[in-house]
């Protein structure tokens, strides 16, 4: 059992008629989730891969008793493409779209905590519970079942400290990459909050990055709760009011710099590694530790 996602959870792709939406079902699928449904509002009527294709997301859930939802809309749609699951009673959303306006995540963040929906992303890879299902574009041949959880901010760094993991024999529980935007469905201390009380889990791995103050978030959480973390920050050579890859990684005034992130962790009693490999050695000894 996942802490959101298992290989029983019946799962929709809304915009499973387009490019992106029919390969990473297929990939979804092979690695044994459990996808019930697609909707493409007029296609109604067709199938992908044998996936029934519903025009709502309400009729989906009416009929397959879909549970959570994996969105690959254009970004102008992705915003009521979230509601419109919300609406249905989806409580598991992953968004992948990027470019999202702020002004539609406001709406969407809003909505989202009032009906207590778990929404990742948008701008992400989404989540995996390694070996049973994943729901988003995370290359699944990466992952190894383990003991380490992951949360990041970076879809790219997210796959290279994963790869290096795996090298190293160091095995994955879960993994959640939370999005690069400045308004985020999900941050790092709602997913801290999950694993914590996970019994597959015995250390997390956070990958923070520059811009806003999540990781200052976290380190206080982690701090109060006394758990087992250890943490690289990417963008420590970043110039402050350029930003850096993703909307969110942007440098304001005396906030949201790497080195304020890392003070505040370090403080938490929170190693910071400098590179990915190091991140990888730490988590190592941290392991042997504990499984000791």
């Amino acid at each position: 059992m996942g802490i959101l996602l298992n290989k029983n959870t019946r799962v929709l792709v809304q915009g499973i008629t387009g490019r992106e939406g029919k390969f990473h079902t297929q990939k979804m699928k092979e690695y044994g989730t459990n996808i019930v449904a697609g909707v493409t509002p007029g296609k109604g009527g067709t199938a992908v891969d044998s996936i029934p294709v519903f025009d709502t997301v309400k009729i989906a859930v009416e009929k397959t008793g879909a549970e959570a939802s994996v969105i690959f809309v254009p970004s102008r749609f992705a915003a009521d493409a979230v509601l419109e699951a919300v609406d249905a009673g989806i409580r598991l959303i992953v968004c992948i779209t990027e470019g999202v306006p702020i002004q539609d995540m406001i709406r969407v963040k809003e909505k989202v905590l009032l009906t207590g929906t778990v929404l990742i992303g948008p701008n992400c890879p989404g989540l995996i519970t390694v070996g049973e299902a994943k729901m988003g574009i995370m290359p699944g041949q990466i992952f190894s079942p383990g003991r380490v959880g992951l949360i990041s901010r970076s879809g790219t760094l997210t796959y290279q400290v994963v790869d290096e993991l795996t090298r190293a024999g160091i095995g994955q529980s879960t993994c959640v990459g939370i999005g690069g935007d400045p308004i985020l469905g999900s941050d790092f201390v709602s997913i801290l909050k999950l694993i914590k009380d996970d019994p597959k889990t015995d250390l997390t791995v956070l990958i923070g990055e520059i811009g806003g103050s999540m990781e200052e978030e976290a380190a206080v959480f982690i701090k109060e709760n006394k758990m087992k973390v250890v943490s690289f920050i990417a963008g420590k050579t970043a110039p402050p009011g350029k930003r850096m890859g993703h909307a969110g990684a942007i440098v304001s005034g005396a906030s949201g710099t790497a080195q304020a992130k890392i003070d505040a962790l370090t403080l938490a009693g929170v190693p910071v590694a400098d590179t990915t490999s190091e991140l990888v050695e730490i988590t190592r000894s941290l392991m042997e530790r504990i499984t000791r």
